[in-house]
Parts: C-alpha cells; structure tokens; sequence
C-alpha cells in the first residue's frame, strides 16, 4: 500500500509541476478569488440590478462527474422487462435523486441497446427491455426519454443519450421479432456466431439509418450530449474469433475501382460515420456536446509498456484520429484497469491520451466501479479521480461504469461523498461550443428571523440551466449550486467559529447557461439592522 501511495504522490506533483509552468488560460477555469471586487453596499430588502461590466466569480469547482445508466439486458433500468409505467418511473427518480445527493452533475443513459428506443421513434421499433415484447409501448403511454430529461434536468443533472450505432440484436433481447429492425431491413445485416446480429458499417444505408436516428433524437429532444461507447466493429470473441462477415460487401467495393485494404476500408467507414455525427450534431444544435468512450487502449505498444486488445485492427476504431480531429466534444476512453497494473496502468494510459489531446477537448476519462465494496475499491476509486484532477487540471472529469457498483456498495458511494464529491461541482464549460455569457440575474435580498433570504429573477430563464450562490463570512466564499427550478436560497446570519459568532458579510448569484458559461457575478454587501 506504501508503495501504490507514494506512486500516486511522484504522479501528481509531476502533473503539478508541468501545469504550474503553463501560463496560458485553460478550458473552464475560475479564478480563485475576486481581485478588484464591487464594493455595492446594498441594505438588505433592496433590489440589486445587474452590472453591465463583467466581473468573475469566485472560485467554483468545475468537474464532469457522470454515471453510465445500461438499458441493455436491463442492467441498470429499468430493473426488468414488463414494469409499469409508473413502476418504471419510480425506478428512473430513485437513480436520478441518487446521483443529485451524491453531487454527481451527469447521466449518460442508453437509449439505443439493440437498433431499437426507450422514447417513442417513427424509425426503429420501441425496446424490448422496457416491455418484454419488441415494439410495444410502455403502458399506460409515456415517453421514457422524456421523462428522463426532465426529471434529470430538474435536478441539476445533464442528461447525455448514449446509443449503439451498429449492434441490431443482443443475445438478452428476446427472439428476433417481425418489429426487429434485423427483419425489416435484413439488407444491411450480418449474423455472429454469439447470437447477436449487427449492422454493415461499411454501407451507406447503415451510415444514412443510425445518423437519422442520432439526429431525430437531437432535433426533438432536449439532451445535453450524445455518447457512443466502444462497439464500432464488433469484438472477435463475438464471432468466434472469425472474421466479420461483410465479403461481400468488400467485394462490391474493389469492382467500384476501390483499393484499400480491407482494415483500412473498415476504420474508413468508421471514421466517416463519427465525423459525419459530429458534424450534423454542429449544424442543428452547436450547443449539444458529442462524446465517444472507445477501449481505453489505442493501439499495444502505445505508450511503450503497454499490452492488451488492439481495437485499431480489431473494432477498426482509429479513436487517437477522433480526438486528433477534435470530431468530439469529449473523450472518454475506457480505462477500466487498476493504477498499479503495469500492462494497461490507469494513469500511463491517461498520460498518453493527454498528449494526443492536441485540439484541447474535454478529457473524462471512464473508471470501473466494479471492484468490490471494500477499503482497496474505495481506495482505488478515490486515487483515479485525485491522479485525473492532478494530470488534467484544465477539465477535470470522470464517468463512472456504472451506477450499479454505487448502490451495491454503500461505503463506496459514501467514501465519494465525504471525500472528491463532498462539494458540488460545475460542468467544465465548452469555449470551442458557445462563448456568450448568460445575463445575471437581478437579486433581492431581506432577513428573515436569523436569515437572509436571496430571490432573483432572469429575463431569459429558459436559457438558465444552472443557479450559484455565493456566500461569504469573514475572509472566505462559499458557494451553493441549484438547479433550473429555485429562484430564492436562505443563508445563515451567522457561523460558530473558534467559539464566536463571524457575520455573513456579502452575497451574490450567477447564472450558468447548458455549455457550462457562467454570467457576471455582482456583490451586494450585507448590512446588518
């Protein structure tokens, strides 16, 4: 244990010192105190109207905390095919208030498992794993992706749709049904030997049918991001270690005067699909973030002690280009290993995904919660998430596989809390995406008994996505976040401190638009009656 501590300390004043000799800003960064602060004197009951000159707020955390939510052979929700509906939806508000409790701030929810929607869809038929049986809407009628947006947005969570873009039927989703998209469009399918059935990513039609779905949801929804994983190309083991079965789709492409080799073909179709995703998301809906989760390792040899899987030529997944090309907003790649596991070590493989992060895109990368409920997997879990604050200070972040391990293992979920996620956290913003600021708001502020109670109001709430509330006694700030719903927060008169009574001396609020930009902060300065 010495030994995995005092590696996880050389790791992180390494970190510190390379970024201490940084000077240019960085993506999402606060400063930490108010150098030339506003000195407004506003009695208390008095309406405080916004500044027109920009000034920054005190420091706020900002960091992605997000939980991975599998609709798929009902991992995670709902809990079962055949729920009702307000069965289910009972289920999806007690994931939602845990991740709100414990400060996360993000749901990355499936909503595609198998060529198939959890929301109602005129292109693919609804899920099996909501109601048992392939195209049958949940009873009585409600849409399961807008409820989750709802319920996720009024709790300060974004909620990012995850999809599957090739895989058409899993092993755990029932009989293959007349519904099935394998049936109604068998001209874009290819069987494996494990049983599932999966897209041609090599043809148009493929590509034309998963981007419409990708932007259907885009369009008629309002989702913060959308998120692919690592199920590009299937995995050899699907097929019994055979080759992917698209000959003939190969052969069609060398007489059309085509003359790749048949890997370079496959990553090509890949590589076309993701910029195409990221493109379209742009031009409908800039603000909306697109992230990717391939397998945590690129290629083996890549950092030099590194072993395992090469989905380059495996799943034909060029994930170093996405992020090269900055075709995504957010890169997660699966990094589910140990610190201390040499061949595929958590931190060497962060190191080297940094460096590939020329464009300077969001980097949070996915951690595996699935290691006991015990001190060594409260211990690990807490280490990954300090090592990623330390090597990735400019956008700081990880996403959790998946919710399950936090409500299994109490002291888990708890070590979060009373450790890295004691404080609530901000989304890093997204400068690349949107960099108008909200407006402030107009604050009032009145004592009430032993309290102030601040109210404010915004001449466009509907672009408000988040509210922080900034306190201060003596010499240091505090802040709350509240979501989208509150306009008013009470903040004591007075704190105990080393056995006397510090007065709360000044106050002020921000608005925080869904790209993570926060509004001018103004202090009213409290004056005691």
């Amino acid at each position: 244990m010495w030994t995995k501590n005092l590696f996880i300390y050389l790791v992180l004043l390494f970190s510190f010192f390379i970024n201490a000799c940084k000077s240019a800003k960085t993506v999402g960064s606060e400063p930490t105190s108010i150098e030339s602060p506003q000195d407004i004197k506003s009695p208390v009951g008095q309406e405080q109207q916004p500044d027109s000159k920009f000034s920054p707020s005190p420091y706020v955390m900002r960091e992605f905390r997000a939980a991975w939510i599998a609709t798929v052979a009902n991992i995670n929700w709902p809990s079962k095919p055949g729920l009702s509906t307000q069965e289910q939806q009972e289920e999806a508000l007690k994931l939602l208030d845990f991740l709100k409790d414990h400060n996360y701030n993000a749901v990355i929810f499936q909503v595609r498992p198998q060529a198939d929607a959890m929301y109602n869809s005129h292109l693919e038929p609804w899920s099996y794993f909501l109601s048992g049986e392939v195209g049958k809407a949940p009873e009585p009628w409600y849409d399961p992706l807008s409820f989750w947006i709802d319920a996720a947005h009024d709790r300060g969570l974004e909620l990012h749709v995850w999809l599957n873009p090739y895989r058409s039927h899993h092993t755990t989703g029932g009989e293959l049904s007349p519904k099935s998209l394998v049936q109604t469009h068998p001209e874009i399918m290819v069987s494996l030997k494990n049983g599932m059935w999966w897209m041609d990513p090599s043809k148009t039609t493929t590509q034309d049918h998963s981007a419409a779905v990708v932007m259907d949801i885009v369009k008629r929804y309002d989702v913060d991001g959308v998120h692919f994983d690592d199920y590009f190309y299937p995995y050899a083991s699907y097929n019994d270690g055979l080759d992917f079965p698209d000959a003939e789709s190969y052969q069609n492409y060398l007489k059309s005067g085509g003359t790749q080799s048949i890997p370079e073909w496959r990553r090509e179709a890949v590589n076309t699909f993701v910029k195409r995703i990221y493109t379209e998301i742009k031009a409908e809906k800039p603000e909306v973030k697109f992230g990717l989760s391939p397998f945590g390792i690129w290629r083996p040899g890549h950092p030099e002690s590194i072993a395992g899987m090469d989905q380059y030529n495996e799943l034909y997944a060029d994930a170093k280009l996405w992020l090269n090309k900055g075709w995504i907003d957010y890169f997660t790649p699966q990094l589910y290993w140990k610190i201390n596991q040499a061949p595929q070590s958590f931190p060497v493989l962060l190191g080297w995904w940094k460096s590939e992060n020329t464009l300077a895109r969001h980097l949070w990368p996915g951690i595996s919660l699935y290691h006991g409920g015990g001190d060594d997997n409260v211990d690990e879990t807490i280490n990954q998430i300090m090592i990623t604050r330390g090597m990735l200070p400019e956008s700081m972040g990880t996403v959790h596989w998946s919710i399950s391990p936090l409500l299994n293992y109490p002291k888990l979920a708890q070590g979060l809390l009373e450790g890295p996620y004691k404080k609530p956290a901000l989304v890093p913003a997204s400068p690349w995406l949107n960099t108008i600021l909200p407006e402030a708001p107009t604050v009032a502020t009145k004592i009430v008994n032993n309290k102030v109670v601040i109210t404010w109001d915004h001449p466009q709430l509907e672009d408000v996505f988040k509210w922080v509330v900034f306190y201060k006694y003596d010499k240091g700030w505090d802040y709350k976040i509240l979501d989208r719903t509150k306009n008013s927060a009470e903040i004591s008169l007075h704190i105990d401190q080393a056995d006397k009574q510090v007065p709360l001396t000044t106050i002020g609020v921000t608005a925080v638009d869904k790209t993570g930009n926060q509004s001018s902060f103004n202090e009213i300065r409290i004056t005691m009656p």
